[in-house]
């Protein structure tokens, strides 16, 4: 009802132009004749009341369809519903319809063109990421087949950078992913314990090198998550405890359900982050003040970490304190798998 009346209000000065007519053609036939008056006075209530909501039914109609093809006009501004459209307004309004026509198609090419643009970048970021892996598998395969004919140092800086390399191509790939048009999950039963693992395992040179000390107590809990999505997401986590460890690193991961959730808590015992910074660790681009460690930071990988989380329908949450380590929490939504297969 309320839709109805909003039709009309554009058209209520002219109905009550129409009442005015009214009353002052019963005041004139009143003055002229007043038996003529009181005779004609039912008719002229009865043809009132008869008029009146007849003609608000049809501009209620008229407008419904002029709403509708207007509508069907905006979803797609090709020339056959511009012409729809023109045959449902008024001569005056045919000329706003034409330009709008025209800007619409105008920017409904120029969209294309940089949706199309923007998935020849997204092939482009990909290609060379998968064969920039390629140099990157062959570093790795050289350092783990010569590792004892390498000086202790060269092999350290080696690690780092075969690290840093494989970071900086993933970060690259999924912040292409992330920013692009096409999804490519692929949601499954995962082991905790074996997703953390693979994640370890990419950072072992360097865990190894800080003399990290990993405290693990998963066994075999179930998510429902996209493999690789889900190892990218470990591995900025870790990646941030090994840039801001302490002097005696460590890692403390397990696993516990909280309501209807199940929590992945990897904590370590590095600088920590000060409370005024924590609500803004997973904002493109900061880095904070929490030591010399992260001037060189790009506030990229928490950022992507938290994009990352949101796509997979994870809870990404943080906790922590100066000086007293960084808590991230995982939150996954737990799924009845058995029930799934039925």
């Amino acid at each position: 009802m309320k839709r109805r009346l909003l039709m009309l209000l554009p058209y209520v000065p002219w109905l009550l132009l129409l009442l005015f007519v009214d009353a002052f053609t019963a005041l004139l036939i009143w003055l002229a004749d007043t038996r003529a008056f009181y005779a004609l006075s039912a008719v002229m209530v009865l043809a009132t009341l008869l008029f009146f909501p007849v003609l608000c039914t049809v501009l209620i109609c008229l407008e419904s369809k002029r709403e509708h093809m207007f509508l069907l006009f905006l979803q797609n501004p090709d020339k056959y519903q511009e012409e729809c459209l023109l045959k449902a307004v008024s001569p005056a309004q045919r000329t706003s319809v034409r330009l709008l026509g025209t800007h619409l198609r105008e920017m409904q090419d120029a969209l294309a063109e940089q949706q199309m643009k923007l998935g020849e970048q997204e092939e482009y970021v990909e290609s060379w990421a998968h064969e920039t892996k390629t140099p990157l598998s062959l570093l790795t395969l050289l350092l783990d087949n010569h590792r004892e004919e390498l000086p202790a140092s060269v092999s350290r800086k080696l690690d780092y950078i075969q690290s840093r390399m494989q970071e900086s191509i993933h970060q690259m790939l999924f912040y292409a992913r992330i920013r692009g048009t096409r999804k490519d999950h692929l949601f499954e039963p995962l082991l905790l314990c074996l997703c953390m693992e693979e994640a370890l395992e990419d950072y072992r040179p360097l865990l190894l090198e800080k003399n990290f000390r990993i405290r693990s107590s998963l066994s075999e809990e179930l998510v429902y998550s996209d493999r690789r999505g889900l190892h990218f997401l470990l591995c900025q986590i870790i990646s941030n405890s090994v840039k801001y460890s302490s002097q005696d690193p460590e890692l403390v991961i397990r696993s516990f359900q909280k309501e209807d959730r199940r929590i992945l808590s990897i904590r370590d015992n590095g600088t920590g982050v000060r409370g005024c910074d924590l609500p803004y660790i997973f904002e493109k681009g900061f880095t904070g003040h929490s030591g010399d460690s992260r001037k060189n930071a790009t506030g990229m990988g928490l950022y992507l970490a938290k994009e990352t989380a949101k796509e997979l329908n994870i809870e990404l949450d943080a906790y922590a304190q100066q000086g007293e380590g960084l808590e991230m929490q995982l939150s996954f939504p737990i799924i009845d798998l058995t029930q799934r297969r039925t």
